[in-house]
């Protein structure tokens, strides 16, 4: 009998909780509806609650996350893109990716070919406006293919499953302006589409994926690293996709109304110019190279496997570059000296180092005798610790 009670009372505290917690989302919905009443056109319950979860349920937050994606919406103007706008021609040749079907449930299932995106070619082809618009105009395509998929199945479909193929991802991932502008773009879509994304696998991660994640890993929304998925080498990837459970790689898709974009190297006939952005120098230490002169920065590595990446440009003319490691009483080059026309596109690289020690950066004008050379220099040392080491190790088996 006294056991009976126990169970009794433990169920009533269950639907009590239940209910408790149902009660303070609904109380959350309608403070936020309220909040933004002025703002509201076609959101109904299911689209407003989105921006709760995304900052959970702080009215405060959700608020002011909702007005600042309206009255961004409004400047790019992104109700009248798929009708209204077309992207230039470079975005849409070599901006990567496309949908492929969908998952058992309708939702969108999309691959990223992040191995074959130049995203230095396309921020020197184009805007960064139009970038943002680019995906901005994707995720409008996203939200049609949920209505049309709901009508479809005659249930509520949404959210997107993304397959991020980083095949043929090389140290080049490493250049700190187009990662800050691919995960600008990711944050994008993450402040003005809340709750979109599903499940994220990556596939073909490569050795240098530890590094580009320490970089990414402060810039990515903790709800987002829940979602991500390290599946490792492609083999057939099952995501439950609507043709036959499974693909094994791609291009070709069983598909006939979708296109994967390739992407690939921005052909230089794209270039608008090749001066960055004062923000993306904002990084890099200014020194001048007097005329038969060189200079030479020594950096430290402790760490076997760790990456040494550089990026430079000079002003007007062109300046000797190399990479040299202390052995002993000697230096040897690693990368050897040549010189590198910096001046007309910004240049960028890494090395891995294997074994640890001193490696010295040097840039040589000692052939120059009567020009200094104006130069602009980030040097790095990325290395992933055991915590870090821990983080990518659970990534992979969720």
């Amino acid at each position: 009998m006294e056991t009976s009670n126990g169970k009794r009372k433990q169920s009533w505290t269950l639907q009590h909780l239940e209910s408790e917690a149902i009660t303070k989302e609904d109380i959350a919905l309608r403070k936020f509806k309220e909040r933004v009443s002025d703002l509201i056109t076609t959101q109904d319950d299911f689209s407003l609650m989105k921006w709760l979860k995304a900052r959970c349920f702080d009215v405060d937050k959700a608020e002011a996350m909702f007005r600042t994606s309206m009255a961004y919406r409004e400047r790019m103007k992104v109700d009248t893109l798929l009708t209204d706008w077309e992207p230039p021609e470079v975005i849409q040749k070599y901006m990567t990716g496309g949908p492929v079907g969908h998952d058992k449930e309708g939702s969108t299932v999309r691959v990223e070919l992040y191995g074959r995106l130049d995203m230095k070619g396309l921020m020197y082809s184009c805007r960064r406006q139009d970038m943002e618009r680019f995906k901005l105009m994707q995720n409008e395509e996203l939200v049609r293919d949920w209505e049309i998929m709901s009508k479809k199945l005659n249930k509520r479909v949404d959210g997107v499953t993304v397959i991020f193929d980083m095949e043929g991802v090389s140290s080049k991932m490493l250049w700190r302006p187009g990662l800050q502008m691919y995960l600008h773009l990711v944050r994008t879509l993450e402040d003005n589409y809340p709750e979109a994304l599903k499940k994220l696998f990556i596939v073909n991660a490569p050795r240098i994926f530890p590094l580009l994640y320490k970089i990414a890993r402060p810039l990515v929304s903790e709800d987002t690293k829940k979602k991500i998925h390290v599946l490792g080498v492609m083999h057939p990837v099952k995501v439950e996709v609507d043709y036959n459970n499974y693909f094994t790689h791609y291009p070709p898709l069983p598909s006939t109304h979708h296109q994967i974009k390739q992407g690939g190297p921005v052909p230089e006939k794209y270039y608008l110019n090749t001066e960055e952005d004062e923000s993306c120098c904002q990084h890099m230490t200014q020194v001048t190279v007097a005329r038969g002169d060189q200079l030479s920065i020594d950096t430290q590595v402790k760490d076997a496997g760790s990456v040494l990446r550089w990026e430079f440009k000079t002003d007007g003319y062109d300046i000797g570059f190399g990479v040299f490691r202390q052995d002993g009483g000697e230096k040897v080059a690693v990368v050897p000296v040549e010189r590198v026309n910096s001046h007309m596109v910004p240049e960028d690289g890494s090395y891995s180092c294997d074994v640890p020690g001193t490696y010295t950066v040097v840039f040589d004008n000692s052939y120059s005798k009567i020009r200094d050379k104006r130069l602009l220099y980030f040097i790095d040392v990325i290395t992933v610790d055991e915590s870090e080491a821990q983080e990518m190790l659970h990534l992979e088996n969720q």
